[in-house]
């Protein structure tokens, strides 16, 4: 049963209303159906602790479009939600939460006490980002809600370490990594970020022991050479050749370090000399594992001069290279500075300087499974959406470093590994081990380090379907159908998912990558706290609703392409919210059936058949659109239809037959504009989920949510081709008509005889004559196709010569006296200006480009005479 809308629109009383018959009906929840095709996506697990902004809320509405569309076309549809632990960003709250509260640090209460606290802190604010999604309306399933530290997930973390353990593809070694001095851990490449810094090369002279002879050495980080273990030279380098084996004496320390040969230096860079600091350059570990270079490593944690640093010990690094140039400068030793700009690393997560640093460390190696990972997009299993973002993946998985794995933190995946305090045995295994197997001793210590965050959701797409364990979803719904991300993760992330789905479960985890853009603000900057322009999605829900943000971030959206967020767009939103609602409002005043039915197409009128052409054109374009996941063109075609064809024109064509109640006519029109609006409330649903739910409710129909009815198909009998020309000929004609009329100001209440000069006689004919009397503010309609009065306005279209009489326009003594003082006055400046342009004073005095602003303006007022006096002419 039709029941009666309100007469506006207001989301705030009905959204929530809405989501929560949803979740009570179970339609998030489906069952695994044999019968039916499965579809499933994984959400990118948000922080637990984050709250929802513009970026989440763009993905998880591309997401959920997706997901409703397959779910009405019948597919067996879930959409796994869930959260990530994020050991760092959770780590840092909680700890900064310790310190404000009980002026506390984490060591201060231990390591268990720390976690108690934070696994409090997730059962308080974990939900938040939970509830926020569902205010945007995401359709997930969500009984089963995953998180990155569940027993079922935590238990697939520690059967792919051991697994790659045992396989050697993960290792504990020494190796350079990326520190982090503010957050105290390690980050892997993946976690660290290049900016362009200025900076400096400082030339030092290094002296040849015994000897007057000297080299010299460029660094950017003098600081560094508290660490020095060796100069190295090219091999075949003639100019150094006599000291490759001697020793230099290292400046400001005194300490003596030997000269080496290595061809990693390059001899037309610099001096062709290179100072070696294996324990903080990458290189110059490689250079010093070859070279079996003592290894000093001179910074603290903090990044703080240590002990070995002699004199500069307790500095911070920033402050310890001012003293050391200073003192560099006062030896003698400083033989110049050169300003120099370099990429230099930063941590994601705080932004600090990130710190090269030797660290024993646990490794997976990265070749072996990187290989079958870049085959599968190479070879076209996986796609890139669009497909240029596979450049990104293949050229950092084709450059990749084995990945640092250790964090030292506590708030995450503890590594399962194990250590006899007595006979120093390291047992790794999927469960605490207690006592040692080598000596049987209960001495057994577990490693202090959390494993990366991106370990864990690495194994997301299979684990949140049960694996390890063969589970019934997992053999159902996977592999998932898509990856919904932006493109700031593909290396973080996809590239991690990828390759562990092919060693742990032997199958791709997604045959497509559907990437989307950043949202920015309106001048395409970056949002941020620093500019303060930040967008809430959820005051823009609060103002405008779930359905008006999901519009403005669908609409105009391009695959790849970042996004300008607007308060054009959320208005424009809006507006299209209340056309809609206005246009339900309208229809289901005038219909009193129960049920609606397409009528026999030897019932339906031309206009009937033009709107069904349309709007079946609509359903092929928009489901192909979203298939190819050009979601934003997609919408823009549902918008032009929804606005210009339907409501505008629709609508308009068919007021009268809606009003003559009691008419078979009458009833084929109910029956009409129901059945494409009810359908086309269908296609726009995954877009705008809320208000096409209450109104489709208000509407005759059939099952009992719009979420699950049936999807519109294409369908070849709604194809009136010829039809829909001869319509297109009447609008073109109506629409050249009304143009005409705003530009003579002749108002659509002033009724004017039309007649129609054409060789369309299908067309031009006594059954279209209620169109231009409706829409074209026509008085009568004659059709004469050897038509012609050149007094009369004559408007030309490609199919027909449309003539007005100009009487009937407008009243010629009214327009004969306004055109007649509008001929004074333009005459006037005429005379005013011809006078001004043969004073020779002024032409000489006046600057060249005012004399000539004046001319232009004289020959503008000429033309405008001239088509004065022709339309005085015409009015005879």
């Amino acid at each position: 049963m039709k029941k009666e809308l309100a007469k506006t629109y207001s989301p705030a009383e009905i959204e929530d209303r809405l989501y929560a018959w949803w979740e009570e009906q179970g339609y998030f929840t489906p069952e695994m159906d044999k019968d039916k095709k499965p579809f499933s996506i994984v959400i990118p697990p948000p922080n637990v602790t984050g709250q929802l902004h513009m970026g989440h809320a763009l993905n998880n509405t591309f997401q959920d479009i997706i997901i409703r569309t397959k779910r009405m076309q019948g597919y067996s549809t879930l959409w796994v939600p869930g959260t990530d632990h994020a050991g760092i960003a959770t780590q840092i709250k909680v700890e900064a939460n310790l310190r404000e509260q009980k002026g506390l640090m984490r060591q201060d209460i231990g390591r268990e006490e720390f976690l108690k606290l934070v696994w409090e802190w997730k059962q308080e604010y974990g939900g938040r980002i939970i509830n926020q999604l569902k205010k945007l309306g995401s359709s997930c399933d969500w009984s089963r809600e995953r998180f990155t530290m569940d027993e079922s997930l935590s238990r697939a973390v520690r059967k792919t370490f051991v697994n790659l353990y045992n396989k050697g593809l993960i290792y504990r070694g020494l190796r350079i990594i990326n520190w982090c001095p503010h957050c105290l851990t390690a980050l892997s490449d993946a976690e660290v970020e290049h900016k362009e810094i200025g900076g400096a090369f400082w030339h030092i002279r290094y002296p040849v022991k015994d000897s007057d002879e000297s080299v010299i050495i460029a660094t950017t980080r003098p600081e560094t050479m508290l660490g020095d273990s060796a100069v190295a030279v090219h091999p075949e380098d003639e100019r150094y050749q006599h000291l490759i084996g001697k020793t230099l004496i290292l400046p400001l320390v005194g300490r003596e370090i030997p000269v080496v040969a290595d061809d990693y230096v390059d001899r037309e860079f610099g001096t062709g000399c290179v100072k070696i600091t294996p324990c903080h350059d990458p290189n110059d570990f490689e250079i010093g594992q070859r070279h079996n270079l003592e290894m000093i490593s001179v910074f603290g944690e903090d990044a703080k001069i240590n002990e070995k640093g002699g004199r500069y010990e307790g500095l911070d690094r920033f402050e310890a290279r001012k003293v050391i140039v200073e003192d560099l400068k006062k030896e003698g030793d400083l033989v110049k500075i050169e300003e120099h700009s370099h990429a230099v690393g930063h941590c994601y997560r705080c932004g600090t300087i990130v710190e090269p640093t030797a660290s024993k460390q646990w490794f997976v190696k990265m070749e072996p499974l990187a290989k079958p990972a870049i085959e599968v997009v190479k070879d076209g299993e996986i796609q890139y959406i669009p497909d240029r973002f596979s450049k990104i993946y293949l050229n950092w998985m084709e450059n990749i470093h084995d990945w640092c794995i250790s964090r030292q933190l506590w708030w995450g995946h503890r590594i399962p590994a194990f250590y006899c305090s007595d006979c120093g045995e390291l047992i790794v295994s999927e469960t605490d081990v207690h006592t040692c197997p080598k000596c049987g001793s209960k001495n057994m210590k577990q490693d202090e380090d959390v494993l990366d965050t991106w370990f864990s959701s690495a194994l997301w797409p299979f684990s949140t379907l049960g694996w390890p364990d063969k589970t019934e979803e997992l053999d159902y719904y996977y592999p998932t159908n898509v990856l919904v991300t932006a493109y700031d993760i593909i290396t973080f992330w996809v590239s991690k998912m990828i390759f562990m789905a092919l060693e742990n479960v032997e199958q791709i985890p997604f045959p497509r990558v559907f990437i989307h853009g950043l949202v920015r603000d309106a001048q395409g900057r970056k949002m941020s706290k620093s500019l303060g322009n930040g967008i809430d999605p959820l005051e823009v829900i609060k103002v405008y609703g779930a359905d008006a943000l999901r519009f403005a971030l669908a609409t105009g959206n391009s695959p790849g392409n970042d996004m300008r967020f607007s308060d054009e767009k959320i208005e424009a939103a809006r507006n299209f919210n209340n056309k809609i609602w206005n246009a339900a409002r309208f229809i289901l005043m005038n219909l009193d059936i129960d049920s609606c039915q397409l009528p026999a197409s030897d019932k339906l009128t031309l206009a009937d058949k033009w709107i069904l052409t349309k709007y079946n054109r609509l359903v092929k374009e928009v489901v192909a659109n979203i298939d190819n996941y050009e979601i934003g063109i997609a919408l823009g075609k549902l918008y032009d239809f929804i606005w210009d064809v339907f409501c505008d024109w629709y609508i308009e064509l068919t007021k009268n037959r809606l009003s003559d109640k009691g008419s078979e006519d009458n009833a084929v029109a109910q029956n009409t504009i129901c059945w494409v609006f009810s359908n086309t409330l269908k296609l726009l649903h995954p877009y705008m989920p809320f208000i096409t739910e209450e109104i489709w409710q208000s509407m005759p129909h059939e099952g009992e949510s719009i979420m699950i009815s049936e999807y519109p198909t294409y369908d070849p009998a709604l194809d009136f081709a010829s039809d829909e020309a001869e319509m297109e000929r009447i609008l073109t004609a109506i629409k050249a008509i009304r143009n005409r009329r705003a530009e003579m100001n002749v108002p659509p209440s002033r009724k004017a005889k039309l007649v129609i000069a054409s060789a369309y006689g299908d067309t031009f004919n006594e059954s279209a004559s209620p169109y231009f009397l409706r829409l074209a503010s026509a008085s009568s309609v004659e059709y004469d196709p050897a038509y012609a009065d050149e007094k009369a306005v004559q408007i030309i279209t490609d199919s027909a010569n449309l003539f007005i009489p100009l009487a009937d326009m407008i009243d010629l003594d009214k327009e004969k006296e306004r055109l007649n003082k509008e001929k004074a006055n333009t005459e006037g400046e005429i005379k005013r200006l011809e006078g001004k342009l043969s004073n020779a004073g002024f032409t000489a005095k006046a600057p060249a480009a005012v004399v000539e602003g004046e001319k232009n303006k004289l020959a503008g007022y000429k033309e405008k005479l001239a088509g004065i006096l022709k339309a005085i002419e015409q009015l005879g």
